[in-house]
């Protein structure tokens, strides 16, 4: 099964290039390695002379927001292109464990799972020391994150939780790429995108399995939180996502903004505006919604 690595960026160098040795240490080398930059033209330099070989691509960011749903979308489309017959989703930020390629090859040849959009698991790693991560290293240095399913090293964990999808490590088989859709361009900049390619492999009939032994390590970088930064992303792109799927989604941070007097949600509408409001917001027990961590 022809294998792909699709990564996405915008800077980031060096968490890209430790991301390039993880795949170089890892059991099974993929056959391709996309990368898209976003409006990066010094990317390519982080990679050069480096194995496995990569293969950059530009995706243009238009009005100054990151298009991470349309920049996974030409990543696939090359990879596709050069016949790739497992796609594997990994974060800039994400270091690949040893097995991730293999064990997400062993659960795409699965006769029960091979339909499945596939899940790893993620850890988040603590600052690095004063010489950076060592490889050998990264699985002692933290938990898989407690907010996701966390299988056993050969297990393959059937979920009906599509919300709690995410897109810093996952693997899809062309066929079950093309059932999806991909992405919804629609969404621009931080926030939504995940969780509405969830809803898309739902709607599509696709199962969603989370998949032992196959871990990733995102790599420690400061965040806010919640990410005041990207507020006008979040209301926009949470507003699509309502339209499209008719709930909320990233809840925990909505209701974090309205806290902090950023952002309100309309009683007669019920749209969420940026500014405070008058209101009355609903108690802690009453917010619903997966949370998740990521950047």
């Amino acid at each position: 099964m022809r294998t792909a690595v699709i990564t996405s960026a915008a800077g980031r160098h060096r968490h890209l290039t430790l991301q390039h040795l993880g795949l170089a240490a890892g059991s099974y080398a993929p056959d391709v390695y996309v990368v898209v930059a976003m409006d990066d033209p010094d990317l390519g330099a982080a990679l050069a002379g480096r194995l496995p070989a990569a293969t950059v691509v530009n995706c243009r960011v238009r009005n100054g927001n990151l298009p991470l749903a349309r920049a996974r979308n030409v990543g696939a489309a090359c990879a596709l292109e050069r016949g790739a017959e497992l796609l594997v989703f990994l974060d800039v930020d994400c270091v690949p464990g040893e097995r991730l390629l293999q064990r997400y090859r062993q659960a795409a040849l699965h006769a029960e799972h091979q339909r499945s959009l596939l899940c790893g698991t993620v850890t988040y790693l603590p600052p690095p020391g004063p010489y950076g991560y060592r490889l050998a290293e990264l699985p002692t240095l933290a938990e898989p994150h407690p907010g996701r399913p966390a299988p056993a090293t050969e297990e393959l964990l059937r979920s009906e939780d599509y919300a709690l999808f995410w897109s810093l490590s996952f693997a899809v088989t062309a066929k079950t790429w093309h059932a999806v859709g991909g992405f919804c361009e629609e969404y621009e900049g931080y926030g939504g995108e995940d969780t509405d390619f969830g809803q898309r492999a739902r709607a599509a009939g696709v199962p969603l399995t989370w998949v032992g032994g196959a871990p990733a390590f995102h790599q420690y970088h400061p965040v806010s939180d919640p990410p005041v930064a990207h507020l006008r992303d979040i209301l926009r792109n949470a507003e699509t996502f309502h339209r499209r799927w008719g709930w909320w989604p990233m809840t925990g941070w909505l209701h974090a903004f309205a806290d902090r007097g950023l952002a309100h949600q309309e009683r007669a509408t019920g749209r969420w505006v940026l500014g405070p409001g008058s209101e009355c917001r609903p108690s802690p027990g009453e917010r619903s919604g997966p949370e998740r961590t990521r950047g």
